[in-house]
């Protein structure tokens, strides 16, 4: 019923303001408080910043060739195929990944280690793309920070610009997903790794093994991706329901090669 309520109430406000949008992910029509634009302009500011709060990236051009041409998979079967992605594996060592508005996708050393196929690599990468894609880094940063705030330093070179810059870099590597964010991400992220021709499988060993780890110590990706109990039971079901086959590449044995003997 607050669902039902909640849908109708932003359809009245579409029809008043210019500020919605179709979702291209969903087709669903939502409030949108940032333009393509202004997405953009806060990834390519925030970005850096982000990067190097994260330890800067892996010094390795093979690595970073090799999760780039995965996630470059992804983006040429997602949503937005044109959008420019970056896909940088950065050197913080705790478990997680994360997406800014603009194409910018983070991972973590931390979280490569604990991975043991190039599906479930994909699977990541893939999950993190339909935040960008469905808008959710740039509706997350509207709740939590608020865009006028984000947009104040942009392009600016004052000493007090970069503070801010800085500061708020530290909340964007925060940021929160909601629940029904990480369904879309979960869900749609199948779709991406099926038709970029892995085995959805991937996206069931991959939260398999994260949550096996956050069992036992709390992980960072869990602190930021809500991880209820039956998010996995849903991946499962997707994928039935979507007759998807589990013959797909696994790639152990590149994953191997191209990232576990590299780290």
């Amino acid at each position: 019923m607050l669902r039902t309520i909640l849908v109708l109430w932003i359809v009245s406000v579409c029809s008043l303001f210019t500020g919605c949008a179709q979702n291209p992910v969903t087709g669903q029509r939502q409030l949108m408080l940032v333009s393509r634009a202004q997405e953009q302009q806060i990834g390519d500011e925030y970005a850096p910043e982000v990067e190097k709060q994260l330890g800067g990236p892996i010094q390795n051009p093979q690595l970073q060739s090799y999760v780039n041409s995965v996630g470059q998979k992804i983006v040429q079967v997602s949503d937005m195929p044109d959008q420019q992605f970056q896909f940088v594996a950065v050197n913080d060592d705790s478990v997680n990944a994360m997406a800014l508005p603009g194409g910018y996708i983070f991972i973590t050393r931390g979280m490569l280690r604990q991975m043991e196929t190039e599906a479930q690599l994909a699977a990541v990468l893939a999950h993190e793309t339909v935040h960008v894609t469905a808008r959710h880094s740039a509706n997350a940063m509207s709740r939590q920070i608020g865009i006028g705030l984000l947009l104040s330093a942009v392009g600016s070179q004052t000493s007090q610009a970069a503070g801010t810059v800085a500061q708020l870099g530290a909340q964007i590597v925060g940021l929160k997903y909601s629940r029904d964010d990480e369904y879309e991400a979960d869900t749609f992220g199948v779709d991406y790794l099926a038709k970029a021709g892995y085995d959805p499988q991937g996206m069931v060993q991959l939260m398999q093994l994260l949550e096996a780890q956050n069992s036992t110590r709390p992980i960072e990706f869990f602190s930021t991706h809500p991880n209820p109990e039956n998010r996995l039971g849903k991946i499962r079901q997707h994928i039935a329901e979507s007759g998807y086959q589990v013959n797909g590449v696994a790639g152990r044995t590149e994953y191997k090669k191209a990232v576990l003997d590299r780290l």
